[in-house]
Parts: structure tokens; C-alpha cells; sequence
């Protein structure tokens, strides 16, 4: 089974596939990025744009997944913004002719609460300008760019299930998630104050220096 998490830019979906990961023994996460972060590098800085509109970024993505899905034992989840119709077909939609049970999910929330959640991400930032790697908020910069374009797009009907997150956390939304796939996790536990500090060391893993 593959859980596919879709949502905006800083909507919550590597924190969720985190969560879900921890609790559901077996599971992988597979996080397409890496790929397109990858592919990215091998380019001049000038050249350097959208790795989504790379054919080989969709391709492999789907090849990768195809891969773990077939031979892994247990459900791989991939978080991973899509927005455009094609793009999607070509991946999410390409799983599913392949035969594989693919369940999608598209977490969002309003806008003004994904700014709040891309705000808080001034650590990142803090982190790459101490590294010397980063003088500005380029990041974040961008994701709010493309923020209202992801919102308006992931609402139609054919980026669904939609979960909408503003008034609950990332253990709950998981929990919804697993019951809507029909898998069963592990008890959340942990008060709030260890929940942070987990969420903490998933963003902290996930800083990218480029």
C-alpha cells in the first residue's frame, strides 16, 4: 500500500508521514524531494527551476516507487506537494495502472495557518545562515510565492481525500489517515512537551542547505 500525503508547502505532510512511520511497523518513507533535490544539484544554478517539470523527476519518481512497493513488505508513504493535473496522472495515477493500491491525501489548511507554520520554520533559516549556506529566507520565500496557487488548485475534487488541519494536531491527522486507509497504529504517546521535541528532530533532519 502506498499512502500519498499532497498538501501545500509547509501544510504538514512530512511531520504527518513521520508520525505515521513511527506507529505503523514496517512502513518506509519514501520522500520523492530527495529525488528532485538531487536532479536539481546535477543542473547549473541558472538552469535550476521546478524539478517537477523534469520528465525524469516523474518517471523516477514512479520507477522508485514501483520498486519499494512491490518488493518492500510493508506500506510506503511518500509526502510530496503535486499540484498539477498531469503531473499527478503521471505519478499518483501511473501507481495505480501499475496495479498498486495507492491511497492520496491532500492535508490543507487556511492561509494564514500555513503562514504561521512556515513563520515558525525561523529555525531552518537560523541553522543555514550559521552554516554560511543561506542569507535569506529563500525557502520559505518561495513557498509562500506558490501558496495560494497550491491552495486554490488542491481543492478540486480529483486531489481528494482532503483533510483539512487547522484545529488538530499531526498525531490526530495520522490517526485519520490510518483509519481512512484501514490500517491500525500504535498508541500516540507522549505529552505535548515530547511531541514538539519529536516534530523538532523531524525538521531538524530535513533541513536542506541549498
Amino acid at each position: 500500500m502506498l499512502l500519498w500525503i499532497n498538501g501545500p508547502f509547509g501544510g504538514g505532510k512530512t511531520q504527518t508521514a513521520h508520525e505515521i512511520c513511527r506507529r505503523l511497523p514496517g512502513s518506509v518513507v519514501c520522500d520523492p524531494e530527495h529525488a528532485g533535490f538531487g536532479l536539481r544539484r546535477m543542473m547549473p544554478p541558472g538552469l535550476r527551476g521546478d524539478f517537477q517539470d523534469l520528465v525524469s523527476w516523474r518517471q523516477g519518481v514512479v520507477e522508485v516507487l514501483d520498486l519499494a512497493l512491490t518488493r518492500h513488505d510493508g506500506v510506503v508513504i511518500a509526502p510530496m506537494t503535486v499540484t498539477e493535473p498531469a503531473y499527478f496522472a503521471e505519478t499518483v495515477g501511473r501507481l495505480r495502472e501499475l496495479g498498486h493500491d495507492v491511497h492520496h491525501f491532500t492535508l490543507l489548511a487556511e492561509r494564514e495557518t500555513v503562514l504561521r507554520r512556515l513563520r515558525e520554520r525561523g529555525l531552518v533559516r537560523a541553522l543555514r545562515f550559521v552554516a554560511g549556506k543561506d542569507t535569506g529566507p529563500r525557502h520559505e520565500s518561495w513557498a509562500v510565492e506558490k501558496l495560494d496557487h497550491c491552495l486554490e488548485r488542491l481543492r478540486e475534487p480529483e486531489f481528494a481525500e482532503h483533510l483539512w488541519t487547522d484545529r488538530t494536531t499531526v498525531p490526530k491527522t495520522a490517526d485519520r489517515i490510518a483509519v481512512l486507509a484501514g490500517l491500525t497504529l500504535e498508541p500516540h504517546r507522549g505529552g505535548a512537551l515530547r511531541t514538539r521535541l519529536r516534530q523538532a528532530g523531524v525538521g531538524l533532519r530535513h533541513i536542506r542547505f541549498d
